[in-house]
């Protein structure tokens, strides 16, 4: 997918006077959120499986190559086939051998991040392969040709109106003239037009939120049960994955689910929990005859040892931008690739490179909320941080924001001198406001003053206050 993290700003604004997504990002505030609290508060032990959650991860990332290498061999075992992919183009390179092999005209293919930011389908489309997202939200984008504004809820950003519409032209093909505009009257449309795309798929493709390295298996978690029927049918089964999805155990997995759901919709469990271990075997009744894992790299590897190693951590669940005020004001497609929220704007700089990502690390007010609900304590803020400074570093932000920052950078390391700036400043301001007490405008503020007035300060600075207080107290 084209990378466009760069006009964060111009997209930001364009959401932000968007009725139809601010409509649909308000439903974020009180639906996910209030759930996943919900669901917490029904588990005394939560907060000790996020603490051995960390510890599987980390565990996991220091021996990375271990796992890994022994995952390979139970997939081997099992009679499957692993592909090691360092790039986008490795991997998409190795999908489309399999899927010629197989003599592929059409592909289904289950919610999968990792395809998103291979730009899989638009790939597959470019050499004659139909692929087919069966998930109801990627459906819906696919349809539109839009990209997901979520990790776990790719069409967040439309309407149920919207929806109606685009099925009524979109499948006027298949014979459903009729508009429909109850929710479980749309579901029911588009599962029908999948339902034969599933039987007629040569091959399926699914994600992956877990891979088991003692058994070779592959896990999914869908609330539709589209991935059972996408790995299922078709002949070949291809699972693509990154590399940090790898866990030791079985029951290392089970510890992780309990956090995934919980974090991610505000359940107890997925509706459907998958784990896919090989090809089909003499005795099955169903299941495909071959079965590929692509193992994906770009660039994972390189935060090892890194201070933003953490990354590796992520489950995928969207918590963080569930709860994030920047994300539930502008919605994901502002942030401009794959990974919108506090994990886009603290992984896009090392995904798609910092001179086109600048702006996502300073689009986050820095309420911590996203490390608080983070199954996996990713200390996003920090990493955000990390950004910021790397950018002024670089000499990636532009000079006018470095010379700002160098100003303020002066008078703070003189305490003497901002204070008395400070209440310099504080006075003028109040002079410039008059009676009014606010500003409509101000130079080098029209962040603020474009959308709302400038309060004046009011009374004295918060030092001067600190010192009254404290020789009143004593």
């Amino acid at each position: 997918m084209q990378v466009t993290s760069r006009h964060f700003k111009d997209g930001a604004h364009e959401a932000l006077q968007d009725k139809d997504i601010q409509t649909a990002f308000s439903k974020v505030k009180t639906g996910f959120s209030v759930a996943r609290a919900a669901r917490v508060e029904e588990l005394p032990e939560f907060e000790d499986l996020r603490d051995t959650a960390v510890d599987i991860k980390n565990h996991v990332i220091e021996n990375l190559d271990y796992y890994l290498e022994y995952f390979e061999d139970q997939v081997l075992l099992q009679g499957g086939k692993v592909h090691w992919c360092n790039s986008y183009a490795e991997a998409r390179d190795a999908v489309l051998k399999i899927c010629r092999d197989a003599d592929a005209k059409t592909v289904t293919k289950g919610k999968s991040m990792i395809t998103e930011e291979m730009a899989l389908n638009d790939f597959l489309s470019e050499n004659n392969i139909e692929p087919i997202e069966t998930d109801l939200g990627e459906y819906i984008i696919q349809l539109a040709h839009e990209y997901p504004s979520h990790i776990i809820a790719p069409a967040l950003h439309k309407t149920k109106e919207q929806v109606s519409d685009l099925f009524h032209v979109k499948h006027q093909e298949y014979g459903l003239t009729e508009r429909q505009t109850d929710p479980q009257a749309l579901v029911n449309e588009a599962r029908s037009v999948l339902r034969e795309k599933y039987v007629a798929a040569d091959v399926g493709i699914t994600g992956a939120n877990f891979l088991i390295a003692e058994t070779g298996s592959t896990v999914i978690v869908t609330n539709e049960g589209n991935g059972d029927l996408t790995q299922s049918l078709p002949k070949t089964h291809i699972a693509v994955a990154s590399i940090e999805k790898i866990v030791p155990t079985l029951e290392d997995a089970s510890t992780l689910m309990r956090l995934l759901a919980r974090s991610a919709t505000g359940q107890e469990m997925s509706v459907y929990t998958t784990f896919s271990t090989g090809p089909k075997r003499k005795d099955d009744i169903d299941g495909p005859a071959n079965f590929h894992v692509i193992l994906l790299d770009s660039g994972r590897s390189e935060l090892i040892g890194t201070d933003k190693q953490d990354l590796l951590r992520c489950l995928k669940c969207g918590a963080c931008m569930n709860h994030c005020p920047v994300y539930q004001a502008v919605g994901g497609h502002s942030y401009g690739w794959v990974y919108p929220g506090p994990i886009g704007a603290a992984l896009n700089p090392q995904m798609v490179g910092l001179e086109e990502a600048r702006h996502l690390p300073n689009a986050s007010t820095f309420c911590g909320r996203c490390e608080e609900v983070c199954p996996v304590r990713i200390p996003l803020p920090k990493i955000m941080r990390h950004w910021r400074e790397k950018s002024f570093e670089t000499q990636v932000t532009p000079k006018p924001e470095r010379w700002g920052i160098g100003l303020w950078a002066f008078f703070a390391k003189r305490p003497a001198l901002y204070r008395l700036v400070t209440r310099c400043g504080a006075m003028a301001l109040r002079l410039l406001a008059g009676k009014k007490g606010r500003l409509k405008s101000l130079p080098m503020m029209k962040g603020w003053t474009s959308v709302r007035d400038l309060p004046a300060p009011q009374g004295k600075t918060f030092m001067d206050q600190w010192k009254q207080q404290k020789r009143g107290n004593s």
